[in-house]
Protein backbone atom coordinates (compact mmCIF):
# COMPACT_ATOMS: atom_id res chain seq x y z
CA UNK A 1 0.00 0.00 0.00
CA UNK A 2 1.22 3.43 -0.91
CA UNK A 3 1.21 6.63 1.14
CA UNK A 4 1.40 10.45 1.16
CA UNK A 5 4.17 12.34 2.94
CA UNK A 6 4.79 10.72 6.34
CA UNK A 7 4.14 13.84 8.34
CA UNK A 8 0.58 13.93 7.01
CA UNK A 9 -0.06 10.19 6.93
CA UNK A 10 1.76 8.58 9.90
CA UNK A 11 -1.40 8.65 12.01
CA UNK A 12 -3.43 7.00 9.19
CA UNK A 13 -1.39 4.21 7.68
CA UNK A 14 -0.33 1.65 10.26
CA UNK A 15 1.60 -0.37 7.73
CA UNK A 16 4.50 2.03 7.91
CA UNK A 17 3.89 3.72 11.29
CA UNK A 18 6.62 2.01 13.29
CA UNK A 19 9.08 1.53 10.45
CA UNK A 20 9.07 5.24 9.58
CA UNK A 21 10.60 6.03 12.99
CA UNK A 22 13.61 3.75 12.68
CA UNK A 23 16.76 5.54 13.86
CA UNK A 24 19.94 6.13 11.95
CA UNK A 25 21.80 4.24 14.66
CA UNK A 26 19.75 1.12 14.00
CA UNK A 27 20.39 1.46 10.28
CA UNK A 28 24.14 1.64 10.83
CA UNK A 29 24.03 -1.37 13.11
CA UNK A 30 22.33 -3.38 10.39
CA UNK A 31 24.79 -2.19 7.78
CA UNK A 32 27.65 -3.60 9.78
CA UNK A 33 26.17 -7.07 9.38
CA UNK A 34 25.87 -6.90 5.60
CA UNK A 35 28.48 -8.16 3.12
CA UNK A 36 29.65 -6.03 0.25
CA UNK A 37 26.91 -5.28 -2.30
CA UNK A 38 26.84 -7.29 -5.50
CA UNK A 39 25.98 -6.43 -9.09
CA UNK A 40 23.86 -8.75 -11.19
CA UNK A 41 23.88 -8.85 -15.00
CA UNK A 42 24.34 -5.10 -15.24
CA UNK A 43 27.34 -2.91 -16.11
CA UNK A 44 30.86 -4.34 -15.57
CA UNK A 45 31.60 -1.54 -13.12
CA UNK A 46 29.36 0.50 -10.81
CA UNK A 47 27.26 3.08 -12.62
CA UNK A 48 24.84 5.69 -11.27
CA UNK A 49 22.12 3.13 -10.54
CA UNK A 50 24.44 0.69 -8.79
CA UNK A 51 25.94 3.49 -6.73
CA UNK A 52 22.48 4.54 -5.58
CA UNK A 53 21.56 1.00 -4.58
CA UNK A 54 24.86 0.56 -2.75
CA UNK A 55 24.18 3.78 -0.82
CA UNK A 56 20.70 2.62 0.16
CA UNK A 57 22.34 -0.44 1.74
CA UNK A 58 25.57 1.03 3.15
CA UNK A 59 24.33 4.43 4.28
CA UNK A 60 20.62 3.93 4.86
CA UNK A 61 20.66 0.41 6.30
CA UNK A 62 18.35 -1.26 3.81
CA UNK A 63 18.93 -5.04 3.95
CA UNK A 64 18.78 -5.21 0.15
CA UNK A 65 17.95 -3.12 -2.89
CA UNK A 66 17.24 -4.38 -6.38
CA UNK A 67 16.32 -2.66 -9.63
CA UNK A 68 15.52 -3.12 -13.29
CA UNK A 69 16.19 -0.28 -15.71
CA UNK A 70 15.04 -0.18 -19.32
CA UNK A 71 17.03 2.34 -21.33
CA UNK A 72 16.44 4.14 -24.59
CA UNK A 73 17.96 1.14 -26.36
CA UNK A 74 15.12 -1.05 -25.07
CA UNK A 75 17.45 -3.29 -23.04
CA UNK A 76 16.70 -4.28 -19.46
CA UNK A 77 19.57 -4.00 -16.99
CA UNK A 78 19.20 -5.54 -13.55
CA UNK A 79 21.01 -4.57 -10.35
CA UNK A 80 21.26 -5.82 -6.78
CA UNK A 81 22.88 -4.67 -3.54
CA UNK A 82 22.96 -6.05 0.00
CA UNK A 83 21.81 -9.53 1.01
CA UNK A 84 18.63 -11.41 0.25
CA UNK A 85 18.34 -13.17 3.62
CA UNK A 86 19.84 -11.72 6.80
CA UNK A 87 19.71 -15.09 8.55
CA UNK A 88 21.77 -16.95 5.96
CA UNK A 89 23.59 -14.17 4.12
CA UNK A 90 22.18 -15.44 0.81
CA UNK A 91 22.63 -13.24 -2.23
CA UNK A 92 19.80 -11.13 -3.58
CA UNK A 93 18.07 -13.04 -6.40
CA UNK A 94 18.39 -11.24 -9.71
CA UNK A 95 14.99 -9.67 -10.45
CA UNK A 96 13.50 -11.54 -7.49
CA UNK A 97 9.80 -11.51 -6.73
CA UNK A 98 8.52 -8.84 -4.38
CA UNK A 99 5.22 -7.84 -2.84
CA UNK A 100 4.27 -4.96 -5.11
CA UNK A 101 1.94 -3.23 -2.65
CA UNK A 102 -0.11 -0.41 -4.09
CA UNK A 103 1.08 -1.04 -7.62
CA UNK A 104 -1.94 -3.36 -7.34
CA UNK A 105 -4.15 -0.28 -7.61
CA UNK A 106 -3.00 0.36 -11.17
CA UNK A 107 -3.91 -3.23 -12.12
CA UNK A 108 -7.34 -2.86 -10.51
CA UNK A 109 -7.96 0.51 -12.16
CA UNK A 110 -7.16 -1.03 -15.56
CA UNK A 111 -9.79 -3.75 -15.01
CA UNK A 112 -12.42 -1.19 -13.96
CA UNK A 113 -11.62 0.97 -17.01
CA UNK A 114 -11.88 -2.06 -19.28
CA UNK A 115 -15.37 -2.61 -17.84
CA UNK A 116 -16.09 1.06 -18.58
CA UNK A 117 -14.97 0.54 -22.18
CA UNK A 118 -17.30 -2.47 -22.39
CA UNK A 119 -20.25 -0.36 -21.21
CA UNK A 120 -20.66 -2.38 -18.02
CA UNK A 121 -19.54 0.36 -15.62
CA UNK A 122 -19.96 4.14 -15.77
CA UNK A 123 -17.11 6.26 -14.47
CA UNK A 124 -19.46 8.96 -13.24
CA UNK A 125 -22.13 6.56 -12.02
CA UNK A 126 -22.55 6.29 -8.27
CA UNK A 127 -21.19 3.26 -6.44
CA UNK A 128 -24.63 2.42 -5.05
CA UNK A 129 -25.76 1.48 -8.58
CA UNK A 130 -23.45 -1.55 -8.46
CA UNK A 131 -23.15 -2.15 -4.71
CA UNK A 132 -26.46 -0.96 -3.26
CA UNK A 133 -26.39 -0.07 0.40
CA UNK A 134 -22.69 -0.95 0.81
CA UNK A 135 -21.41 2.51 1.73
CA UNK A 136 -23.35 4.17 4.52
CA UNK A 137 -21.50 5.96 7.28
CA UNK A 138 -20.62 9.14 9.10
CA UNK A 139 -20.43 11.72 6.33
CA UNK A 140 -20.34 9.34 3.35
CA UNK A 141 -22.94 7.59 1.22
CA UNK A 142 -22.48 5.37 -1.83
CA UNK A 143 -25.28 7.24 -3.58
CA UNK A 144 -23.07 10.34 -3.77
CA UNK A 145 -19.69 8.67 -4.50
CA UNK A 146 -18.81 7.89 -8.11
CA UNK A 147 -16.58 5.18 -9.54
CA UNK A 148 -14.19 7.89 -10.76
CA UNK A 149 -13.88 9.25 -7.24
CA UNK A 150 -12.94 5.80 -5.95
CA UNK A 151 -10.16 5.41 -8.51
CA UNK A 152 -8.85 8.94 -7.97
CA UNK A 153 -9.03 9.03 -4.14
CA UNK A 154 -11.49 11.93 -4.16
CA UNK A 155 -14.31 9.98 -2.48
CA UNK A 156 -13.54 11.08 1.07
CA UNK A 157 -13.78 7.48 2.31
CA UNK A 158 -11.70 6.87 5.46
CA UNK A 159 -8.84 4.38 5.28
CA UNK A 160 -9.57 0.89 6.61
CA UNK A 161 -5.87 0.61 7.46
CA UNK A 162 -6.62 2.87 10.44
CA UNK A 163 -8.84 0.23 12.05
CA UNK A 164 -7.68 -1.06 15.49
CA UNK A 165 -7.33 -4.61 14.14
CA UNK A 166 -4.50 -3.43 11.89
CA UNK A 167 -2.51 -1.50 14.50
CA UNK A 168 0.16 -4.16 15.12
CA UNK A 169 1.07 -6.16 12.03
CA UNK A 170 3.16 -8.69 13.93
CA UNK A 171 -0.03 -10.05 15.51
CA UNK A 172 -1.81 -10.55 12.17
CA UNK A 173 1.04 -11.72 9.95
CA UNK A 174 -0.81 -14.93 9.10
CA UNK A 175 -4.39 -13.85 9.73
CA UNK A 176 -6.96 -14.02 6.96
CA UNK A 177 -9.26 -11.03 6.49
CA UNK A 178 -12.43 -11.12 4.43
CA UNK A 179 -12.78 -7.94 2.31
CA UNK A 180 -16.09 -7.10 4.03
CA UNK A 181 -14.36 -7.32 7.42
CA UNK A 182 -11.77 -4.84 6.22
CA UNK A 183 -14.51 -2.57 4.92
CA UNK A 184 -16.21 -2.62 8.32
CA UNK A 185 -13.04 -1.02 9.70
CA UNK A 186 -13.56 1.91 7.36
CA UNK A 187 -17.31 2.21 7.85
CA UNK A 188 -16.75 2.71 11.59
CA UNK A 189 -14.79 5.90 10.89
CA UNK A 190 -15.80 9.40 9.84
CA UNK A 191 -15.60 10.69 6.28
CA UNK A 192 -12.42 12.57 5.39
CA UNK A 193 -14.37 15.19 3.39
CA UNK A 194 -17.54 15.35 1.26
CA UNK A 195 -17.12 13.32 -1.92
CA UNK A 196 -15.49 15.27 -4.73
CA UNK A 197 -14.28 18.18 -2.58
CA UNK A 198 -10.73 17.05 -1.78
CA UNK A 199 -8.00 14.48 -2.32
CA UNK A 200 -6.63 11.99 0.19
CA UNK A 201 -5.08 8.60 -0.38
CA UNK A 202 -7.30 5.88 1.10
CA UNK A 203 -6.90 2.14 0.58
CA UNK A 204 -10.64 1.76 1.11
CA UNK A 205 -11.30 3.16 -2.36
CA UNK A 206 -9.65 0.14 -3.97
CA UNK A 207 -11.21 -2.30 -1.54
CA UNK A 208 -14.55 -1.06 -2.90
CA UNK A 209 -13.23 -1.15 -6.48
CA UNK A 210 -12.35 -4.82 -6.00
CA UNK A 211 -15.85 -5.55 -4.71
CA UNK A 212 -17.29 -3.68 -7.70
CA UNK A 213 -15.26 -5.83 -10.12
CA UNK A 214 -16.56 -8.97 -8.47
CA UNK A 215 -20.18 -7.80 -8.52
CA UNK A 216 -20.13 -6.75 -12.19
CA UNK A 217 -18.17 -9.73 -13.54
CA UNK A 218 -19.32 -12.43 -11.15
CA UNK A 219 -15.70 -13.53 -10.78
CA UNK A 220 -13.03 -13.00 -8.06
CA UNK A 221 -11.09 -9.80 -8.62
CA UNK A 222 -7.82 -11.76 -8.77
CA UNK A 223 -9.10 -13.88 -11.66
CA UNK A 224 -10.12 -10.76 -13.56
CA UNK A 225 -6.70 -9.14 -13.00
CA UNK A 226 -5.03 -12.33 -14.19
CA UNK A 227 -7.19 -12.73 -17.29
CA UNK A 228 -7.44 -9.10 -18.31
CA UNK A 229 -3.93 -7.89 -17.47
CA UNK A 230 -1.35 -10.49 -16.43
CA UNK A 231 -2.08 -13.10 -19.10
CA UNK A 232 -2.95 -10.54 -21.75
CA UNK A 233 0.51 -9.00 -21.81
CA UNK A 234 2.47 -12.07 -20.67
CA UNK A 235 3.68 -11.10 -17.21
CA UNK A 236 5.30 -14.41 -16.29
CA UNK A 237 6.26 -13.57 -12.71
CA UNK A 238 3.19 -11.61 -11.57
CA UNK A 239 0.15 -12.97 -9.78
CA UNK A 240 -2.58 -12.27 -7.25
CA UNK A 241 -2.04 -14.68 -4.31
CA UNK A 242 -4.68 -17.33 -3.74
CA UNK A 243 -6.65 -17.40 -0.50
CA UNK A 244 -4.37 -18.75 2.22
CA UNK A 245 -1.19 -18.41 0.13
CA UNK A 246 1.46 -16.93 2.41
CA UNK A 247 4.78 -17.57 0.63
CA UNK A 248 6.23 -16.23 -2.61
CA UNK A 249 6.36 -18.67 -5.51
CA UNK A 250 9.76 -17.83 -7.03
CA UNK A 251 13.22 -16.73 -5.79
CA UNK A 252 12.87 -13.54 -3.78
CA UNK A 253 14.67 -11.32 -1.29
CA UNK A 254 13.34 -11.55 2.24
CA UNK A 255 11.32 -8.57 3.42
CA UNK A 256 11.65 -7.10 6.92
CA UNK A 257 9.55 -4.98 9.25
CA UNK A 258 10.86 -2.87 12.13
CA UNK A 259 8.26 -2.67 14.90
CA UNK A 260 9.82 0.15 16.95
CA UNK A 261 12.88 2.42 16.89
CA UNK A 262 15.98 0.31 17.46
CA UNK A 263 14.00 -2.94 17.55
CA UNK A 264 15.25 -5.97 15.62
CA UNK A 265 13.93 -6.43 12.11
CA UNK A 266 11.10 -8.95 11.86
CA UNK A 267 11.17 -11.25 8.84
CA UNK A 268 7.86 -10.46 7.16
CA UNK A 269 8.46 -12.32 3.89
CA UNK A 270 5.75 -14.89 4.53
CA UNK A 271 2.40 -13.31 5.36
CA UNK A 272 -1.29 -13.54 4.58
CA UNK A 273 -1.79 -10.75 2.02
CA UNK A 274 -5.57 -10.65 2.46
CA UNK A 275 -5.23 -7.50 4.58
CA UNK A 276 -4.13 -5.72 1.39
CA UNK A 277 -6.51 -7.47 -1.08
CA UNK A 278 -7.43 -5.25 -4.05
CA UNK A 279 -5.49 -2.36 -2.51
CA UNK A 280 -2.10 -4.08 -2.49
CA UNK A 281 -1.84 -7.88 -2.74
CA UNK A 282 -0.13 -8.33 -6.15
CA UNK A 283 3.25 -10.11 -6.27
CA UNK A 284 5.55 -9.15 -9.14
CA UNK A 285 9.14 -8.35 -10.12
CA UNK A 286 10.81 -5.10 -11.06
CA UNK A 287 11.02 -6.22 -14.69
CA UNK A 288 7.36 -7.24 -14.85
CA UNK A 289 6.29 -3.93 -13.32
CA UNK A 290 8.26 -2.09 -15.99
CA UNK A 291 6.56 -4.22 -18.63
CA UNK A 292 3.12 -3.57 -17.15
CA UNK A 293 3.45 0.20 -17.07
CA UNK A 294 5.04 0.18 -20.51
CA UNK A 295 2.14 -1.82 -21.96
CA UNK A 296 -0.35 0.44 -20.22
CA UNK A 297 1.16 3.70 -21.49
CA UNK A 298 1.44 2.42 -25.06
CA UNK A 299 -2.24 1.47 -25.26
CA UNK A 300 -2.02 -2.31 -25.07
CA UNK A 301 -4.41 -2.57 -22.12
CA UNK A 302 -6.95 0.21 -22.62
CA UNK A 303 -8.66 1.99 -25.52
CA UNK A 304 -7.43 5.55 -26.08
CA UNK A 305 -10.48 7.12 -24.42
CA UNK A 306 -10.08 5.19 -21.17
CA UNK A 307 -6.30 5.64 -21.12
CA UNK A 308 -6.84 9.39 -21.46
CA UNK A 309 -9.22 9.29 -18.50
CA UNK A 310 -6.66 7.34 -16.48
CA UNK A 311 -4.04 9.99 -17.23
CA UNK A 312 -6.29 12.90 -16.28
CA UNK A 313 -4.83 13.94 -12.95
CA UNK A 314 -5.44 16.05 -9.88
CA UNK A 315 -2.84 17.47 -7.51
CA UNK A 316 -1.50 14.93 -5.00
CA UNK A 317 1.36 16.89 -3.44
CA UNK A 318 1.06 14.87 -0.24
CA UNK A 319 2.87 12.14 -2.19
CA UNK A 320 5.73 14.49 -3.11
CA UNK A 321 6.49 17.74 -4.92
CA UNK A 322 4.69 17.96 -8.24
CA UNK A 323 2.98 14.56 -7.92
CA UNK A 324 -0.42 14.25 -9.55
CA UNK A 325 -2.89 11.37 -9.36
CA UNK A 326 -5.05 10.02 -12.16
CA UNK A 327 -7.16 6.86 -12.01
CA UNK A 328 -4.82 4.44 -10.26
CA UNK A 329 -1.84 6.11 -11.92
CA UNK A 330 0.57 8.78 -10.67
CA UNK A 331 2.77 11.23 -12.52
CA UNK A 332 5.94 12.69 -11.02
CA UNK A 333 8.19 15.35 -12.60
CA UNK A 334 11.77 14.41 -13.48
CA UNK A 335 14.74 16.69 -12.90
CA UNK A 336 15.72 16.24 -16.55
CA UNK A 337 12.26 17.23 -17.77
CA UNK A 338 9.12 15.30 -18.51
CA UNK A 339 7.22 12.93 -16.27
CA UNK A 340 7.51 9.39 -14.97
CA UNK A 341 4.19 7.53 -14.88
CA UNK A 342 3.65 4.69 -12.42
CA UNK A 343 2.36 4.13 -8.92
CA UNK A 344 4.73 2.57 -6.41
CA UNK A 345 3.80 0.50 -3.41
CA UNK A 346 4.57 -0.49 0.16
CA UNK A 347 4.04 -3.78 1.95
CA UNK A 348 5.31 -4.60 5.46
CA UNK A 349 8.57 -5.92 3.95
CA UNK A 350 9.04 -4.20 0.59
CA UNK A 351 8.80 -0.74 -0.91
CA UNK A 352 8.88 -0.11 -4.65
CA UNK A 353 9.21 3.09 -6.64
CA UNK A 354 9.39 3.57 -10.39
CA UNK A 355 7.51 3.99 -13.63
CA UNK A 356 7.89 4.72 -17.32
CA UNK A 357 8.44 7.80 -19.46
CA UNK A 358 6.72 8.85 -22.67
CA UNK A 359 9.72 7.69 -24.73
CA UNK A 360 9.70 4.19 -23.21
CA UNK A 361 12.42 4.41 -20.58
CA UNK A 362 11.48 2.56 -17.39
CA UNK A 363 12.78 1.81 -13.93
CA UNK A 364 11.56 0.05 -10.85
CA UNK A 365 13.55 -0.09 -7.61
CA UNK A 366 12.67 -2.14 -4.52
CA UNK A 367 14.11 -2.09 -1.01
CA UNK A 368 13.43 -4.82 1.52
CA UNK A 369 12.17 -2.91 4.52
CA UNK A 370 10.00 0.17 4.86
CA UNK A 371 12.39 3.15 4.90
CA UNK A 372 12.14 6.25 7.04
CA UNK A 373 11.19 9.54 5.40
CA UNK A 374 14.70 10.60 4.45
CA UNK A 375 15.59 7.21 2.96
CA UNK A 376 12.26 7.12 1.16
CA UNK A 377 13.19 10.40 -0.51
CA UNK A 378 16.55 8.95 -1.57
CA UNK A 379 14.75 5.95 -3.04
CA UNK A 380 12.62 8.29 -5.15
CA UNK A 381 15.75 10.24 -6.10
CA UNK A 382 17.34 6.98 -7.26
CA UNK A 383 14.45 6.51 -9.70
CA UNK A 384 15.05 10.00 -11.04
CA UNK A 385 18.79 9.34 -11.35
CA UNK A 386 18.16 6.12 -13.28
CA UNK A 387 15.87 7.85 -15.78
CA UNK A 388 17.90 11.05 -16.10
CA UNK A 389 21.44 9.62 -16.27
Amino acid sequence: MNEPAPQRRAHRIRLVRHAMTATATAGLALTALLPAPSTASAAPRPDAVQQRLDALVKEDGMPAALATVKGRDGRNRTYTAGVGDLATGARVPVDGQIRAGSNTKAFVAVVVLQLVAEGRVGLDTNVDTYLPGLLRGDGFDGRSITVRQLLQHTSGLPDYMDAPALTDFTTIQYRYFDPRELLDGALAQKSLFPAGTGWMYSNTNYLVAGLLIQKVTGRPFGEEVTRRVVDRIGLRHTYVPAIGETTLREPHPHGYLRTAPGAPLVDYTAMDPSMAWAAGAVVSTNTDLNAFYGALLTGRLLPAEQLAQMRTTVSAELLGPGVRYGLGLQSRPLTCGGLVWGHGGTSPGHRTRGGVTEDGRAVNITVTTVPDAATGTRLTDAVDAALCR
